[in-house]
């Protein structure tokens, strides 16, 4: 219990960010390739997002020019939503500070493992089902926590970034040095940088692998284990903020 509450707790240190961001990095792994086989596009991935809209501006079509502009706000309402969460535990100097958004994404997983199903026949403004929806409000929820945890030093939900900083890392690692250069001036790679990068992408393309195979076999309810995970991550901080919760409650109440 004590572990899981380091995991998510308001005071942050780097092994804890690590740590969580390769189940994070796993997390969203699992549901940017599981949601693929449902319905079609990675949900995580903003960028192939944002040239669709251009690319269908171009070619008239506007159906899916909402569709990628719905999937676009859905991301960032999912963002947004983690920055108010963590900003308002932060004012009232809760434990659970980062618990909050990881207690949101966990419920929202549970309702798209029992439901998903369903909602892929609703109607939505956005041109797109309500699962596309809410799985880009999940990742950019999932991104915006541990990017506020790590200072932006790490991300979970793609991984343009990520092998852009390995690429760079693995330059330098083979970049040469003549002999005789001063200690100072030679280029020399992060291996810390390097290992944590490189277990991102590894955690990711294997919780790719694990959410395929599970949207295959068994179905929208495999993300029931994943939201588990989360569910365990994020209570215990919340637990250990029971009382101080319970007091801002009574005082929003009628007098």
């Amino acid at each position: 219990m004590r572990l899981l509450r380091h995991l998510t707790g308001r005071h942050r240190t780097p092994v804890a960010n690590r740590t969580l961001g390769l189940l994070l990095a796993f997390n969203a792994g699992g549901i940017n390739a599981g949601g693929f086989l449902v319905v079609g596009m990675y949900t995580s991935h903003m960028t192939g997002v944002i040239s669709t809209v251009g690319d269908n501006l171009v070619l008239g079509h506007m159906a899916l020019v909402l569709g990628a502009l719905g999937t676009l706000w859905a991301f960032m309402s999912g963002a947004g939503s983690t920055a108010i969460l963590v900003n308002w535990a932060r004012q009232q100097h809760l434990h659970c500070t980062y618990a909050l958004p990881l207690l949101l994404e966990a419920l929202l997983m549970l309702l798209f493992g029992l439901m998903g199903a369903i909602t892929l026949t609703w109607a939505t403004p956005f041109a797109v089902p309500p699962t596309v929806l809410l799985l880009a409000y999940l990742m950019g929820l999932q991104n915006a926590v541990i990017t506020k945890m790590s200072s932006a030093e790490i991300r979970t939900t793609h991984m343009t970034g990520i092998c852009t900083d390995i690429g760079i890392e693995l330059g330098k690692a083979l970049y040469w040095n003549r002999r005789g250069r001063p200690q100072q001036e030679r280029v020399r790679a992060n291996q810390k940088r390097l290992r944590l990068f490189s277990s991102l992408l590894g955690m990711f393309m294997a919780g790719g692998v694990v959410g395929a195979a599970g949207f295959k076999y068994v179905g929208f309810i495999w993300v029931v284990p994943l939201a588990a995970i989360l569910l365990a991550l994020s209570l215990p901080p919340l637990l250990a903020d029971m009382d101080r919760l319970a007091a801002l409650w009574r005082a929003r109440g009628p007098h």
